[in-house]
């Protein structure tokens, strides 16, 4: 069965760190594109960040640029999201998706197939 599980959500004040984590079980990620994308309550689902199979191609939203780091290691299946710098308006349900290709123009959330079930990140003081 193919599953995706983030894990690494939790409690931080503002200017900490948290990294998450996106592993997968039932497939191998290393032939399809990851994306990391957040939901706060009364908003969309956004695009956070997105990372090709081949780790070569990565996308940024532009209100995480130089805080938060994408990464994968296809060995370990599991891909990363490291957030430095965190801000009271991070604070959201973080979503680890798969797309069926290895190459994903769109950091888009109507763009990925395969879904994890989320972890919650709260910045707080």
């Amino acid at each position: 069965q193919l599953q995706l599980v983030e894990s690494g959500g939790g409690l931080v004040q503002p200017g900490g760190s948290l990294r998450l984590s996106c592993a997968a079980s039932g497939f191998t990620l290393r032939t399809n594109a990851i994306g990391w994308f957040r939901q706060a309550p009364g908003k969309e689902r956004e695009g956070v960040s997105c990372i090709s199979a081949s780790g070569g191609h990565i996308n940024y939203a532009n209100f995480v640029k130089g805080r938060f780091t994408i990464s994968r290691d296809n060995a370990k299946n599991t891909v990363y999201l490291q957030m430095n710098s965190l801000r009271p308006e991070d604070a959201a349900v973080y979503y680890c998706a798969a797309d069926r290709s290895p190459l994903q123009a769109l950091c888009k959330a109507t763009a990925y197939d395969y879904w994890g079930q989320g972890t919650q990140v709260t910045v707080s003081s």
